[in-house]
């Protein structure tokens, strides 16, 4: 019988996955980067840890050093919204100072691995702290499911130094025969769930409507620019928008994502997410109240999953789309 190891299975499923990405056009041009990388090093330890293949063990070390710095990249561009500029070069260090150490000190290069996952894990973590509740690209419609699929992928990063950190220990100790083992099943859950996390990455990101432009330094005060935000909000219809983010709406009132953020935090005591689906809420009970089903209210407000329509629903009314109703019409 034909038995594939588990990373070229996790190999496999990621580039299904990335086909899928691409297919779809998820306009989360890093994040399927990083969907490629994870499979292609799915593939160089198959060959290396299963097929003995020399040339892929030389590689392995190096090609592992990459996949920090792409999730990285996919946070900067596909979570913030930031373009790239020359500095972001630098992080091209680690995997050459890992080339560099493959001709050289093996030990040395060993210890990079985990460090370099390590150190972009916490990096990752700091920067989601740092951002905030509200993420230029994450769709407003999905509340904080944005950032905890973030938050899974430093998750993800620092797991995988813990293996290799354990993968050093079972060496060290005399235990050498579990190695190939660990490697088997750390990497095939660390790629696979990588990878899962990266293609939820791009189901709550929305593709950017347009080039980011520096908007000119705004003059308005909180109160001002909140209410031409509300000007915006019921002239524009703008919450029907599923897709819609901080960003556009940023956007189109020319300010930076972060001083709007804070203009509405400051004036309602919310952060946008909540206020725009507070907005769609009130459009939903109007559908609701003039008989429309449930179903139909939740496309209506502009929400994506019924799961998120009844949360919101529930925090805004203190009751179900469905006990709603039966209590207006009785």
């Amino acid at each position: 019988m034909i038995t594939l190891p588990l990373p070229l299975v996790s190999s496999l499923i990621l580039g299904f996955l990335l086909l899928r990405l691409m297919v779809r056009g998820g306009g989360v041009a890093w994040v399927a980067a990083l969907l490629g990388g994870l499979a292609l090093q799915g593939l160089v330890i198959t060959l290396a840890q299963h097929h003995g293949m020399a040339a892929a063990r030389w590689v392995q070390p190096v090609s592992a050093l990459v996949l920090p710095v792409l999730a990285w990249l996919a946070w900067k561009v596909d979570g913030l919204g930031l373009r790239l500029s020359a500095r972001d070069a630098l992080h091209l260090a680690g995997p050459a100072l890992g080339l560099v150490l493959r001709w050289g000190d093996g030990w040395l290069l060993e210890a990079l691995v985990p460090l370099s996952f390590a150190g972009y894990a916490l990096a990752l973590a700091v920067s989601l702290q740092r951002t905030g509740p509200d993420l230029p690209r994450g769709r407003l419609g999905q509340g904080d499911v944005p950032r905890l699929v973030w938050a899974g992928g430093a998750v993800a990063l620092g797991l995988s130094a813990l293996s290799d950190l354990g993968i050093a220990v079972a060496i060290a100790r005399g235990h050498a025969a579990y190695v190939p083992l660990i490697v088997d099943l750390a990497t095939s859950a660390l790629l696979f769930g990588t990878g899962l996390l990266a293609l939820g990455v791009a189901q709550v990101t929305a593709r950017a409507a347009e080039p980011d432009i520096a908007p000119p330094a705004p003059s308005e005060d909180d109160h001002a620019l909140f209410a031409r935000l509300e000007a915006l909000m019921q002239s524009r219809r703008a919450w029907r928008d599923p897709d819609l983010t901080l960003a556009q709406l940023a956007r189109r009132l020319s300010v930076p994502a972060k001083r709007l953020s804070v203009a509405v935090n400051l004036v309602t005591g919310e952060n946008i997410s909540r206020y725009v689906n507070a907005k769609r809420v009130a459009a939903a009970c109007e559908a609701l109240g003039t008989g429309g089903t449930v179903t139909e209210a939740m496309l209506e407000a502009g929400f994506i999953t019924k799961s998120n329509f009844n949360r919101e629903f529930r925090r805004v009314t203190g009751q179900t789309p469905s006990a709603w109703q039966k209590q207006r019409q009785g």
